[in-house]
């Protein structure tokens, strides 16, 4: 949903977009500060507006930017607040990351990166609760259940295949082949959702039960790890922090995996620093990895198709406020990957690096 969402904001070209990007609060009192804080960044984007393209041919959109602050209900803000305007366009995002500073963009495009970082961090997977009194299966982003998916067998009732049979019973071998069959039926489950969704697993169950579990599947590279399951307290906050501990690893991992591919290119010469080298290949085509340090941002004036000069002053004319939001959206949109970080180790290469396909 936040790609499809990204893609249609990404593409959107009009004379002019409203980008605005404010910090937010969860909570009462604090978030009373956000009306105040709303209407200061709605003010100047009207007066932005105005000044950069004229008044009488945007009355829409001034309408709808004045009017703005009245359709908001601060009690649902999260971390932060991302607003997009323009005349065809009105979609308001909330965000469970902070921003640096609270801006407003004003150019013919949207200011996609609070997107982009947020589709970053955003990792999607599923949570599979495994026991033998039954099993269910979630859909989490981050350390939120999203909801419980009931379909492909889902949820599962008690272990069909248990014993009953109390000579039986005291055939451990025996007890444990019923066990691993009932796993085996929930494993090709949890694969027929993985085929459909791309999603990957973390369990929430007993060391026994995760052992098993990897014993009979199919497809184990699925599972990311589990979590011991506490049958005191099985609410869906306590499962989903339990298992976030082990999928945000993957984030991590993903961002210290590009900044090392992006560091080995630098040997093979397939590393541009120059940003106007960089905006060049990224619309060409040939970016297969960008990464940003930390909230870098860069305002330029176009002066041809791949030329622009630096400006520091983002209320002129013709003035696109951060350039790397437009060059991320290039090499996603061409099937490269953009990566907003803040870790050190990329900044001996500089604020911005690129990794070209040739």
């Amino acid at each position: 949903m936040k790609k499809i969402k990204l893609e249609k904001l990404a593409s959107e070209k009009s004379s002019p977009c409203v980008t605005i990007s404010m910090n937010t609060h969860k909570t009462s009192p604090d978030n009373l500060e956000d009306i105040i804080g709303l209407k200061n960044l709605l003010k100047e984007s009207h007066e932005r507006v105005k000044n950069e393209f004229g008044k009488r041919p945007l009355s829409d959109l001034l309408e709808k930017i004045d009017s703005l602050d009245k359709e908001i209900d601060v009690s649902f803000n999260l971390e932060s607040l991302h607003i997009f305007l323009s005349d065809s366009t009105k979609e308001i995002v909330r965000s469970s990351w902070p921003v640096r500073q609270n801006t407003v963009h004003v150019a013919e495009n949207f200011a996609v990166k609070p997107l982009i970082k947020d589709l970053n961090r955003t990792e999607e997977y599923l949570i599979l609760v495994l026991s033998q009194s039954g099993v269910r299966l979630f859909r989490a982003i981050n350390d939120r259940i999203a909801d419980e998916l009931k379909s492909d067998g889902f949820p599962f009732a008690q272990n069909p295949h248990m014993l009953t049979d109390h000579d039986k019973l005291s055939d451990g071998k025996q007890v444990d082949n019923m066990v691993r069959e009932f796993f085996n039926t929930v494993d090709k489950a949890v694969v027929k959702v993985f085929n459909k969704t791309d999603m990957k697993c973390v369990v929430i169950c007993t060391e026994d039960n995760y052992s098993r579990l990897m014993q009979v599947a199919d497809k184990p590279f699925i599972y990311l790890g589990y979590a011991s399951i506490n049958y005191n307290n099985t609410a869906n906050h306590t499962i989903a922090a339990d298992a976030w501990k082990i999928a945000s690893v993957l984030q991590k991992q993903y961002v210290a995996g590009a900044i090392n591919e992006m560091q080995e290119a630098v040997g093979q010469g397939k590393v541009l620093t120059d940003l106007s080298e960089i905006f060049r290949a990224a619309k060409e085509g040939r970016g297969d990895l960008l990464i940003v340090h930390g909230e870098f941002r860069q305002a330029v004036r176009m002066t041809g198709e791949f030329s622009f000069d630096l400006v520091n002053d983002v209320t002129l004319p013709g003035v696109i406020d951060d350039i790397t939001s437009d060059i991320a959206w290039e090499v996603i949109s061409k099937k490269g990957r953009a990566i907003f970080t803040d870790q050190e180790e990329i900044k001996s290469l500089g604020d911005v690096v690129l990794k070209v396909r040739y």
